[in-house]
């Protein structure tokens, strides 16, 4: 009763008055992959859940298959398997027979976007060998369209970045992003020689590694200031120890003090560094005043 199809077909007077036939009509006579399904839709559409409805639904599939696998054939020689690609559209062709509204149209101008928009997002999300943002994988694909269309006619020339920011609304930054996605679709490996002469490198040779001594360079700037604020006492006490590597006992005796009085003024000046070097400096009133003050440190 929606779909009149022995009307539908050969007048193209009777069917001016629908929206969809005549849309519908040229995409049939161009492919032999779109059959005439709107009977199975509309029973699926009438049908709840279970054993009957879920066999419409596969006869849909295996239906509109061939139509899935020519829309896949499109994206062939891209890097991924023809059958791989097949998979994609079939889940893609699943996906529009679940979501469509047989009252809104034909079946085909809905799938076939549908299904391509599948395959497209399984390139932009699994054929990345690294992972790429969206924003960056879509300014890749501005800037491939848009130096397409600008050298589509002979002669012309390579455009500028600014050429190709004029012809897609971007700025230059954006378009200077996409441009460098361009080849970053696939990696390079570490062993891939970069030279063709006999003292060919491979890219493994031009990286550099870790180098520990800026670690200590850093430790030293960071302890500095806090050395500097010691009192003088303790100032010595640390160079003779860490510098000169005198034992606590040592010390002791040149300072006239006890070894264990060494031990604490040590760790105690110690901790203080480590502290004003971590952002966590003491209370100065604390350190002059308190029981280290008693304990004769001054």
């Amino acid at each position: 009763m929606l779909i009149d199809t022995p009307t539908g077909r050969p007048a193209t007077a009777e069917s001016t008055p629908t929206v969809t036939e005549p849309t519908n009509a040229p995409s049939r006579r161009r492919h032999d992959d779109a059959p005439d399904t709107a009977s199975l839709f509309t029973r699926m559409a009438a049908l709840a859940e279970g054993p009957e409805r879920d066999a419409v639904r596969d006869e849909l599939v295996t239906a509109w298959l061939p139509m899935a696998h020519r829309i896949a054939g499109r994206f062939r020689d891209r890097g991924e398997s023809v059958e791989d690609l097949r998979q994609v559209a079939a889940l893609g062709l699943v996906k529009a027979i679940d979501r469509f509204d047989p009252e809104r149209g034909a079946f085909e101008s809905y799938a076939v976007p549908t299904i391509t928009g599948e395959v497209k997002r399984h390139f932009r999300d699994r054929m990345w060998a690294l992972r790429v943002p969206r924003r960056v994988q879509e300014l890749r694909n501005k800037v491939r369209v848009a130096r397409r269309e600008l050298t589509q006619n002979p002669g012309s020339p390579e455009p500028s970045t600014a050429d190709i920011a004029a012809h897609t609304g971007l700025t230059e930054e954006e378009v200077g992003a996409g441009m460098e996605a361009l080849e970053s679709f696939s990696t390079l490996s570490l062993d891939a020689e970069l030279s063709a002469g006999d003292d060919g490198y491979s890219l493994a040779d031009t990286l550099g590694s870790a180098d520990n001594s800026y670690d200590v360079v850093v430790d030293r700037e960071s302890a500095k200031e806090g050395l500097r604020r010691l009192p003088e006492r303790e100032r010595a006490i640390l160079y003779m120890r860490f510098f000169e590597d005198m034992t606590q006992s040592r010390i002791a005796d040149q300072l006239g003090i006890s070894q264990m009085h060494v031990s604490r003024l040590i760790s105690r000046s110690c901790a203080r560094v480590r502290d004003e070097a971590m952002g966590r400096r003491p209370a100065r009133r604390g350190d002059r005043g308190g029981p280290a003050g008693r304990d004769g440190s001054r």
